[in-house]
């Protein structure tokens, strides 16, 4: 690995871009000017809505990746790329999450091709958006976990979701397990949590055909499954998923207006606004 796949401004190489959650509107500037003037788009398939497709690549090649291993992929773009086209790889969401897309970034350089990251807006940052409230809330959970449940990529000692969820103070956002909702759950409630412990389940956030399904760890399951949903989903369980609870920052309180404490005796003074930006 060159080491070189880090985002920037636009250069040589084959960009890896988050084509974001579904809206078209939510594809970066960067992106958006990549795609636009892309000879060859190889896109993640139905994941990447296909009015961002008509809207931005109208005029290029587009190969639907899905069904195709490196074997196929790599010598696709990399011909394609030495013949003098402009390729552009469109993942979904954010090619860091979840993503493979750093398999394919390492082949094709092995070929001496290179490559670059252009980050995206991942399903959890726009399921949030649905739901009007924020990962992290002052007092309520001041950490996020992105993970994925346990099945056939992952075993059951690799999944970590009940020891997320009893921290307490940590939003869990579960990708990948639409599918298994109930069993999920189902674990949650045999390591004894709360089963009033908020969950909410985001399909398809920001597409036109959004859904939005409210319910706590003991009734999630059957909600999602009488919905039918068994992908293209979001979990997020933790109370911030209500957002409830919270307690008003020090950035918008007396002590940052100066009616509070000297800025000097303040221990968290040189952190503090830097952290309530996020």
């Amino acid at each position: 690995m060159s080491g070189d796949h880090t985002a920037g401004d636009l250069r040589e190489g084959i960009p890896f871009i988050g084509a974001g959650p579904g809206d078209p509107g939510l594809l970066t500037v960067t992106g958006k000017r990549l795609v636009e003037d892309a000879d060859l788009v190889v896109h993640a398939g139905s994941l990447v809505n296909s009015e961002l497709l008509e809207a931005y690549c109208a005029d290029a090649e587009q190969v639907n990746s899905v069904g195709k291993d490196l074997e196929e992929l790599v010598p696709l773009m990399t011909d394609a790329y030495e013949a003098g086209r402009t390729v552009a790889r469109l993942h979904s969401g954010d090619p860091a999450v979840y993503g493979a897309a750093l398999e394919q970034m390492d082949a094709l350089e092995g070929e001496g091709v290179p490559t670059y990251f252009v980050p995206g807006v991942t399903s959890a940052f726009a399921a949030s958006a649905t739901l009007g409230t924020q990962l992290t809330l002052n007092e309520v959970a001041n950490h996020v976990a992105f993970t994925r449940p346990q099945g056939k990529t992952l075993s059951a000692e690799e999944d970590h979701i009940s020891d997320f969820v009893g921290f307490g103070d940590v939003t869990t956002c579960i990708y990948l397990g639409t599918h298994a909702v109930s069993e999920t759950m189902d674990r949650l409630l045999a390591d004894g949590h709360d089963p009033d412990t908020p969950v909410a389940v985001v399909y398809h956030a920001s597409w036109p055909d959004e859904d939005v399904i409210q319910g706590t760890i003991a009734t999630i399951g059957e909600k999602v499954e009488t919905a039918g949903y068994r992908a293209s989903a979001l979990v997020i369980i933790g109370e911030a998923a209500t957002g409830a609870g919270y307690e008003r920052s020090y950035l918008y309180g007396d002590w940052a207006n100066g009616e509070g404490e000297d800025e000097e005796s303040d221990p968290e003074s040189d952190t503090t606004t830097e952290t309530n930006h996020d």
